[in-house]
């Protein structure tokens, strides 16, 4: 099988981050088909010590780092994370690299069999597109011998379809209002569905969280007899210096004083770091090997692009992919900690499902000028509504046909000391990188597909 017949199968399946124009629920979510699926492939997610990581912002960041700890350790370790940025083979890696189109495809034509099989029964719908990745991730650090896999939930946590992995550790970080119509609209509920990640007496670190969360956190974890660890209560982050490469932090915690060199700029990624080396420092009171060596050295090769990446100096452009309110607010304020500028000039592409007036009003209180975009994801928001919304906050906008073409008014416009930020979406934020770094894209289909038997993410 070629790699483009993969990619056509796997999205020949219901693509529930893609589809468009229907209301999603919670009641769509479950784990029945991925465990017949699993189940049927000889159940790999149990064959590979897991650390298993949710939340609503900094997940991802998170998992790289811990990721690149364990590459540094020399575990090989294999890392499932969502969405990707140019292409879906990015969220299948072993030891830091994507899985080639080869493997992609036999990794796609070996799991394909099993997913007729699940769908023949017809009684459990048919199989997603996450759920084949999901099994394919398994199936191939499995394969690969990785000795650590990190996997970061799709959506939500209780009923994501990563888990069913039985992890040495889960990791929530910090939990926020998102994605309400499925995990509910309330901080409560919302921590309710990421505490399903919690298991049995299997310790879980968290990161600082508002004390609704918090609360819920405590009680799933008590219910459970899993030890909490609070990863704010056990080290103090002090930043020593920053520049446009990363920051330099020095840690202070119960196993012994860190100097940490991240290549990630923002408060909040100070926050994902302390969770991840009280995370680690938790795997090696478990028996794990985790050396400082490895941890200075792989806290200061990771790499997690569009998360305040610098992809210009001179304009200097940045890309981000704060998709709601509260990630757009750590924008906000992390370029204002961060770095200094004349005027801020934002390229903003805006999703349908997330809370769009919210994402303005944090991102207008800084802006200077607003170039309104639409990423090819089908559901993003009209470039014309984006930047009425802007103008309504008093803040200067016009609406591009493109994020490439955004992003080219955008350098013709900044002057000496001008500031370019492309945000509001991870897809705005990959196109923009596509851009700039010349990334030849991969360009799927817009399906409006029935999901009508569609129950898992």
């Amino acid at each position: 099988m070629e790699y483009r017949q993969a990619l056509d199968k796997l999205l020949s399946l219901t693509d529930l981050e893609r589809v468009s124009g229907r209301s999603q629920s919670g009641g769509r979510y479950n784990l029945d088909r991925i465990g017949l699926l699993l189940e049927r492939l000889d159940n790999p997610h149990l064959k590979t010590p897991t650390v298993h990581i949710t939340g609503t912002k900094g997940k991802g960041s998170t998992a790289a780092m811990i990721t690149s700890v364990l590459a540094a350790q020399g575990y090989r370790p294999g890392l499932f994370t969502s969405p990707h940025l140019h292409t879906f083979r990015e969220r299948i890696q072993l030891n830091g690299a994507p899985v080639s189109e080869s493997e992609f495809a036999a990794l796609l034509e070996a799991v394909w069999p099993e997913v007729e099989a699940v769908n023949s029964k017809g009684s459990l719908g048919e199989v997603t597109t996450f759920e084949l990745l999901t099994a394919m991730a398994f199936l191939h650090f499995h394969r690969q011998s990785a000795g650590f896999q990190v996997i970061e939930v799709g959506l939500g946590g209780r009923l994501d379809s990563t888990n069913l992995v039985q992890p040495q550790l889960s990791v929530i970080t910090s939990i926020s209002l998102d994605h309400t119509r499925i995990l509910g609209d309330t901080l409560e509920k919302i921590a309710f569905e990421k505490a399903g990640i919690i298991k049995q007496k299997t310790p879980v670190v968290t990161s600082p969280q508002k004390k609704e969360a918090m609360c819920v956190l405590r009680d799933v974890a008590r219910t459970r007899g899993a030890r909490l660890i609070q990863a704010g209560d056990e080290c103090l982050a002090i930043r020593v210096s920053h520049h446009l490469q990363g920051q330099t932090l020095d840690l202070v915690t119960p196993w012994g004083e860190f100097r940490l060199c991240i290549p990630l700029l923002g408060e909040h990624q100070v926050e994902n770091a302390v969770t991840a080396l009280v995370s680690l420092q938790v795997l090696a009171e478990m028996g794990f090997a985790v050396s400082g060596d490895s941890i200075s050295r792989g806290f200061d090769s990771m790499a997690w692009p569009c998360r305040m990446e610098v992809l210009s100096r001179e304009p200097l452009l940045i890309a981000d992919g704060a998709h709601n309110p509260y990630s757009a607010g750590i924008l906000r304020r992390a370029l204002e900690d961060y770095l200094d500028y004349r005027r801020l000039i934002y390229v903003v592409g805006l999703s349908n499902d997330k809370n769009v007036e919210g994402i303005v009003a944090e991102l207008a209180q800084n802006a200077s000028l607003v170039i309104a975009a639409k990423s090819r994801h089908p559901r993003a928001v009209s470039p014309e509504e984006v930047a009425q919304l802007f103008t309504q906050h008093g803040v200067e906008a016009v609406a591009s046909n493109s994020v490439a073409d955004a992003v080219k008014l955008a350098l013709s416009q900044a002057g000496e000391g001008d500031l370019i930020v492309a945000a509001g979406s991870l897809f705005v934020a990959a196109e923009a990188r596509e851009a700039i770094l010349g990334i030849p894209p991969e360009i799927y289909p817009v399906l409006r597909r029935d999901m009508s038997s569609a129950h898992a993410p």
